[in-house]
C-alpha cells in the first residue's frame, strides 16, 4: 500500500437514495453494491448553478480517460422549486450533455447523508465502498485524477478493482428542429437567428420562426473558426447585432466571444482564449489574450459590447474599436449588492437588454431584475437576494421572480422578463414600480424578441420559438413565495469557529512563491448577524462572533487556495487554483455546535 493510501481516512459511503430515480441508465435502478469494484465519483450538482456546469465540463476528460474503472454519478440536489420537478432534471441532463448516470434527489436525501453544504461538491468512493475524499467548488479535476490513479494501482494490487463498461445508457435523440435553444435575435432581414445551444449551432429561421433557412456550425462541441460548416461552438447562448451588421455570439462553454458574418456565414473569434478565467488572471487587455468565464449574454450599450459573465458574477465589456476587454462591474463575490460598478455584487447575470439610458439585466441566482445607468452604477428593480424567490406580482419591492434568464426592453419603457423557472413572461414598469404577469404556461423561457406588436419567446424546454400578442392587460396569478430548500445549520450564538478544510492533493503543496496562497472572505445576510469576523484574510480558519439578537441568517464564505507540484527540480511547476463560494443558512440555537467546517478539498477529520 502506498504512503498516501495508508494515510487516507476511510468512511463507509452512505447509500444513494433519490425519490426521482435514476437517469441515463436505461431505466435500471442502482445501489452502491452494484458499483462495488469501481471507483465512484459523486457529483452533487443542481442545474441552475454555473459552477456546477463548469465542473461537468472539467470531468469530461477524466470520464473519457478512465472509462473502464471510474463511474461518475451526478446526484441532482435542487436549490429552486422548479429544479425538484423530475422532467426539469431530465431536460437539464440532455441540455448540458451529461454522459453519465444521474440520481434525481428532489428531497436532498443523499445530500444530507453525505453532509454536503455547497453546489458543486465532489465525493470520491473507493472500490470497496469507502469515502476517501471530498472537494467543494471548481478546479479539482487534476487532484481527483491523481487520486484515481492511486486507487487504480492500490486496488489492482489487492484484487478489488473491477474493470469494464459502466452503467451509462444514452437516451434516444429527439428529432426536433431546435434543441434547448438559448437566445434569439431579430435580423435586419426579418429572419431570426437562434442559438441552438445543445446542438452547438446557430440556426437562422424564416419570419415564421419555424422554417430553417440555414445552420451555422459543425454541430459538435469544438472551438474552430471558419465557414458555416467548418466553424464549431460549445453551448452558445447570447447574440447581439454590431453596428457593422455582424453578430457577436456568447460562446459560453468555450469562454469566448465569436463574430458571425451573416452574409457569408463565416465565424471568427473576437475575445477569449478558450480557457476559463480564474482568480489572479488578467481583468483587462487585448481581447484575444484575456481569459473569460462562461459569457451568457451580450448587448451593445454606450458604444461597447457588454457581457453577462455568468461564470464569475460580473459584467465585462468588449470594445470593438480597440479590440480590448475589461471588467465593468462586479467583484466576483456572489450576491446582491448595488452601488458603483466596482463595488456591486451579482449572481450569475444571464440576460441583457439595452435602452438609450439603461442596461437591464436578469441576475438569475438572486432571482432579480437589475440595471446599470450611464455612470456605471448598479441598481435593483426586483429581487432581494440569493435565497428568496417565487411568483408574486404587485409592488416591485415585494414582487418575486424565480431564476430569470432573459430580459427584453419594451417600447413603452417597461421591461419583459423571461421568468425561466416560473415558466412565465413577466413585466416590470419603472413608471409605476409594478410587476405583472404577461403570459404563463411557457416551458423554461430563456429570452424574447420584439416583432412589431408581438413578442417572440424562446421556449427553451419546448425546443421552439413561440409568438405571443403583447396583451394590454396582465394575466392574474396566485402569489407564491419560496425560500431555498436547504435546512438551516444550527449553530450556537456568540463565538463560532469557521474552518475551511484544505489538503493539497498528493504530490502538491501550497504555492507560497509570491506570498500567501490562500484567501478567505466572509460576510452575512443580514449584515447584523456578524459582530466579528467579516472581511478578507489569508488564513482559512477564523473566529466569528454571531449576534444573539439575530435568530437566523446566511453566512457567505468564499475560499481560494493555490497548490503547485511539489517538485523542486522543475523550474515551472504545474499549479492549480481551488475555489468555492458557500451560502450557509444558519439558525442560532443555544447549546448547538460552535464550529462550522466547510470542506474545500480533503476530509474533515475533527
Amino acid at each position: 500500500m502506498t504512503d498516501s493510501a495508508s494515510r487516507r481516512a476511510r468512511v463507509r459511503a452512505p447509500e444513494l437514495i433519490g425519490k426521482g430515480g435514476w437517469l441515463n441508465t436505461g431505466e435500471k435502478q442502482y445501489t452502491l453494491a452494484d458499483l462495488r469494484g469501481r471507483i465512484v465519483v459523486l457529483d452533487f450538482w443542481t442545474f441552475c448553478c454555473i459552477n456546477c456546469l463548469h465542473v461537468l465540463d472539467e470531468l469530461r476528460e477524466l470520464e473519457e480517460k478512465h472509462r473502464d474503472t471510474v463511474v461518475i454519478i451526478g446526484v441532482h440536489s435542487p436549490k429552486f422549486v422548479h429544479e425538484a420537478e423530475h422532467q426539469a432534471v431530465v431536460d437539464a441532463v440532455e441540455r448540458y450533455g451529461v454522459e453519465h448516470p444521474v440520481l434525481d434527489d428532489p428531497e436532498l436525501a443523499t445530500w444530507k447523508q453525505y453532509a454536503v453544504r455547497a453546489w458543486p461538491t465532489l465525493v470520491v468512493i473507493d472500490p470497496e465502498g469507502y469515502v476517501v475524499a471530498q472537494h467543494a467548488g471548481e478546479g479539482h479535476a487534476h487532484a481527483i485524477e491523481r487520486l484515481v490513479e492511486e486507487l487504480e494501482a492500490e486496488h489492482e494490487a489487492k484484487g478489488t478493482l473491477r474493470r469494464g463498461d459502466g452503467p451509462y445508457v444514452p437516451p434516444e435523440p429527439e428529432p426536433t428542429t431546435l434543441r434547448f435553444p438559448g437566445k434569439a435575435l431579430l435580423l435586419p432581414s426579418g429572419n431570426f437567428l437562434v442559438s441552438d445551444t445543445t446542438r452547438h449551432q446557430l440556426v437562422e429561421l424564416a419570419e415564421d420562426a419555424e422554417t430553417v433557412v440555414r445552420r451555422i456550425g459543425s454541430g459538435t462541441r469544438g472551438f474552430a473558426d471558419g465557414g458555416p460548416q467548418e466553424a464549431s461552438f460549445n453551448e452558445p447562448q447570447g447574440l447581439a447585432l454590431l453596428e457593422d451588421g455582424a453578430v457577436v455570439v456568447a460562446d459560453t462553454v468555450n469562454h469566448a466571444l465569436r463574430r458571425l458574418d451573416p452574409a457569408t456565414g463565416a465565424v471568427t473569434t473576437l475575445a477569449g482564449t478558450g480557457k476559463q478565467w480564474w482568480q489572479g488572471s488578467a481583468t483587462s487587455g487585448p481581447a484575444r489574450e484575456v481569459d473569460l468565464s462562461s459569457p451568457w449574454d451580450v448587448a451593445v450599450f454606450g458604444g461597447r459590447v457588454w457581457i453577462a459573465m455568468a461564470g464569475v458574477h460580473q459584467l465585462w465589456t468588449y470594445d470593438p474599436a480597440a479590440g480590448t476587454v475589461a471588467v465593468a462591474a462586479g467583484t466576483t463575490n456572489e450576491g446582491l449588492v448595488d452601488g458603483p460598478g466596482a463595488e456591486a455584487w451579482f449572481a450569475q447575470p444571464s440576460g441583457l437588454a439595452a435602452t438609450a439610458e439603461r442596461l437591464w439585466l436578469a441576475d438569475s441566482e438572486t432571482s432579480a431584475l437589475r440595471w446599470v445607468d450611464l455612470d456605471g452604477h448598479v441598481h435593483t428593480a426586483v429581487g432581494t437576494g440569493l435565497f428568496d424567490f417565487g411568483h408574486r406580482d404587485g409592488a416591485a419591492e415585494q414582487a418575486l421572480l424565480q431564476h430569470p434568464l432573459g430580459v427584453t426592453a419594451l417600447p413603452d419603457g417597461s421591461v419583459a422578463v423571461a421568468d425561466t423557472y416560473n415558466h412565465a413572461l413577466r413585466r416590470y414598469d419603472p413608471a409605476t414600480g409594478e410587476v405583472t404577469t404577461l403570459a404563463t404556461d411557457l416551458r423554461e423561457p430563456s429570452d424574447a424578441v420584439l416583432v412589431g406588436g408581438d413578442i417572440v419567446v424562446v421556449e427553451s424546454a419546448r425546443h421552439r420559438l413561440t409568438r405571443l400578442r403583447l396583451p394590454e392587460e396582465a394575466v392574474r396569478v396566485e402569489p407564491v413565495a419560496h425560500r431555498t430548500r436547504r435546512a438551516a445549520t444550527e449553530v450556537a450564538p456568540g463565538r463560532l469557529r469557521l474552518d475551511v478544510v484544505f489538503q493539497a492533493p498528493a504530490g502538491q503543496k501550497l504555492d507560497t512563491r509570491y506570498g500567501p496562497s490562500t484567501r478567505l472572505l466572509v460576510s452575512s445576510t443580514p449584515p447584523e448577524l456578524l459582530l466579528k469576523g467579516e472581511g478578507a484574510d489569508t488564513d482559512l480558519s477564523r473566529d466569528l462572533e454571531l449576534n444573539p439578537e439575530v435568530a437566523e441568517g446566511v453566512l457567505h464564505v468564499s475560499a481560494m487556495a493555490a497548490s503547485c507540484d511539489d517538485d523542486s527540480a522543475g523550474e515551472y511547476p504545474a499549479c492549480h487554483v481551488h475555489q468555492q463560494d458557500w451560502g450557509v443558512p444558519v439558525r442560532l440555537t443555544e447549546g448547538a455546535t460552535d464550529r462550522l467546517p466547510l470542506v474545500l478539498a480533503g476530509m474533515d477529520e475533527r
